[in-house]
């Protein structure tokens, strides 16, 4: 094996259990987990693994030098992060603090340590793209919101650790992701049991946004390689390769749940929305890296996944602090409509 003790921050987020289930898989048995266990973190997506869980935050620098220490880490892969647009424009401290702050934490230990780290950020940090262009990892920054502000500032910072201090860093910039165990405030799962309990679907604006949707396991793998074969010092972009609008997604969601269009809504678009998100994946399909879900299939898998798990997210519908969150979020807009 490549590594023989791994820390997994965040793990009991959306794409980090679905990564540990992937390690897991791959025969990778030393797995910790580090999650502070904010209202996107479920010890439930981890259910039944036996894999270690600290309940922790990646900006505490003693527990996480701890850690390490007593598990004999050689690789940390950061996960933890905030990570929704919406709640980086209600609440944008929260993300300076943990997606710039903590992973600062976690290089510095990394480099005390001199083990490798692997940093996983996103394609909003290149921005809204113009044309028919696909984003290259030596794209320029151009982050519009808060979550993108703090994600790219973070990269940053590994790339300055690499540079100033050698140390063995690695970042991947995923597309959106959609799957198992994913949070509702998210659109395909927000959706997909919106629908499910025919409440309306609020669309912002006219729907038309561009976004290549990637199915999470196509994510998982996509790091993998990356950790497994990538070379040191450098980003790769994840995704399916492809992008479709937000109202094609609607399209393959209903369908796949057999509802009816009645239930969109155009409402008032986000504040600074981008347009379009498209990655080039060349750099990483020449590791022998390939998307197993188009956009569509991923949507299709995810909507059916809900569909099937009713006990996964009736729960987290019910309760008041997701409620608080849509009424503040789409309560007004689904007036006005």
């Amino acid at each position: 094996m490549a590594f023989s003790s791994i820390l997994v921050t965040g793990g009991c987020g959306f794409i980090g259990a679905n990564f540990v289930r992937l390690l897991l898989e791959r025969g990778y048995n030393n797995v910790v987990v580090l999650d502070k266990l904010t209202y996107a973190g479920r010890l439930e997506n981890l259910a039944g693994m036996g894999v270690p869980i600290v309940v922790g935050d990646i900006g505490n620098l003693e527990l996480v030098r701890h850690i390490v220490e007593m598990n004999g880490i050689d690789l940390i892969v950061n996960f933890a992060a905030e990570t929704h647009v919406d709640q980086s424009i209600l609440n944008p401290f929260v993300f300076t603090e943990t997606n710039v702050r903590g992973t600062h934490v976690l290089l510095e230990v990394a480099r005390e340590k001199k083990i490798r780290f692997h940093h996983i950020s996103t394609d909003e940090v290149y921005g809204t793209i113009e044309g028919d262009h696909h984003s290259l990892e030596t794209d320029i920054l151009a982050p519009r919101s808060p979550y993108s502000a703090s994600k790219a500032a973070a990269d940053l910072l590994v790339q300055s650790y690499f540079v100033t201090y050698g140390l063995q860093t690695t970042i991947t910039r995923g597309s959106n992701n959609v799957g198992a165990y994913q949070f509702l405030e998210k659109v395909v799962p927000l959706f997909a049991t919106n629908a499910m309990l025919d409440l309306p679907l609020p669309v912002y604006g006219d729907g038309l946004q561009m976004r290549d949707y990637t199915h999470v396991s196509d994510h998982c793998t996509g790091i993998l390689a990356v950790l497994e074969k990538g070379s040191i010092g450098e980003i790769y972009n994840v995704g399916a390769g492809q992008e479709i609008t937000n109202m094609a997604m609607l399209e393959v969601l209903l369908e796949t749940l057999n509802k009816p269009r009645s239930l969109i809504r155009h409402v008032t678009d986000r504040a600074g929305h981008d347009r379009r998100y498209s990655v080039s994946v060349k750099k990483l399909e020449a590791l022998g890296w390939k998307a197993q879900y188009a956009p569509k299939e991923a949507v299709a898998a995810a909507a059916k996944w809900y569909l099937e798990n009713p006990t996964y997210w009736q729960p987290v519908r019910e309760s008041s602090s997701f409620q608080a969150y849509y009424n503040r979020q789409y309560a007004k807009r689904l007036e006005t409509v």
